[in-house]
């Protein structure tokens, strides 16, 4: 968790969903509105997803609103650069882990004030369905039946 002084130079969350994992970094902007992450130079109110820019990975508008809905709900859309890191999971898995990361990210800003907000939206909740393991004997399957003899 993020230490409350005045070095801080972004608030960092993890969101997860199914096999998906998403490091979430709200960086503060400075003076003049952008932050240097690596060879980036990223404006506050832009989403840079694994070192390309937001419109390259995500292409589909609803998906880009579902993305900034949290910092929407909260008004900080122009208050922070967000750079996220993902691995693992598919497409949907991993928008969903990115609003989670997100979420819990604005949580530690200011937790009084946020809190109610994206807990009633249920931002804050992890999805915790998993994909079931196969079982022994059921042909690949998890739910198939077992595999009876011919003869």
């Amino acid at each position: 968790m993020a230490k409350k002084s005045k070095d801080i130079q972004y608030y960092e969350a993890i969101g997860r969903r199914k096999q998906a994992v998403a490091r979430v970094r709200l960086n503060i902007v400075g003076k003049d509105k952008t932050v240097t992450i690596g060879a980036l130079k990223i404006k506050a109110g832009e989403f840079i997803i694994n070192n390309l820019p937001f419109e390259k990975v995500i292409v589909l508008e609803r998906e880009r609103n579902f993305i900034s809905n949290p910092l929407v709900l909260t008004n900080n859309l122009d208050r922070f650069a967000v750079s996220i890191t993902t691995s693992g999971g598919g497409h949907v898995s991993t928008l969903e882990a990115i609003v989670h990361g997100i979420s819990r990210a604005l949580e530690i800003v200011d937790k009084a004030e946020y809190r109610p907000i994206l807990k009633k939206q249920g931002l804050l909740k992890r999805d915790p369905r998993k994909k079931q393991r196969r079982k022994v004997g059921t042909g690949g399957k998890a739910r198939r039946l077992k595999q009876s003899p011919k003869r």
